[in-house]
C-alpha cells in the first residue's frame, strides 16, 4: 500500500515539475555580480538559461546545501556513537573473559549456563 502511495507521490511530483518547466520557457540572463561591480573587477560573467532551469536549479543547490551542512552538524554525535560502540565492544570482550577466568575448574554444564546468563 505504502509503495503505491510513493509511486503516486512521485507521479503528481513528476507531472507538477513537467507543467511548471513548460510553463517557464523564457530565457533569463544570470550575471555573477552586478554591473558596476563587474566592470570594477573585470569580470563580467553571465549566461542565459530557461527560467525552470533556474529554479529547479535553486532549489536543487538549496537541498544538497541543507544536506552538507546537516551532516557536517551531526558530525559529534557519529563521532559520540562511534566512541561509545568501541566502548561497549571492549566491556563485552573483557565480560566475556572474567566469566572465562571465573568459570576455569568448574563442571562444563554450569559454566555454560554461568555464561548464558
Amino acid at each position: 500500500m505504502m509503495r503505491y502511495l510513493r509511486y503516486a507521490f512521485l507521479a503528481i511530483l513528476g507531472i507538477v515539475l513537467v507543467s511548471i518547466s513548460l510553463a517557464n520557457r523564457q530565457i533569463v540572463e544570470l550575471k555573477l555580480m552586478p554591473d558596476a561591480l563587474a566592470e570594477l573587477l573585470g569580470l563580467n560573467f553571465s549566461t542565459s538559461l530557461p527560467l525552470f532551469i533556474v529554479v529547479l536549479g535553486g532549489v536543487v543547490a538549496g537541498l544538497i546545501i541543507g544536506f552538507l551542512w546537516e551532516w557536517l552538524r551531526e558530525h559529534k554525535h557519529r563521532r559520540d556513537a562511534s566512541t561509545k560502540t568501541g566502548e561497549v565492544r571492549k566491556l563485552e570482550r573483557e565480560v566475556k573473559k572474567l566469566k572465562k577466568k571465573q568459570n576455569e575448574g568448574k563442571d562444563d554444564v554450569l559454566a555454560l549456563l554461568d555464561e548464558a546468563s
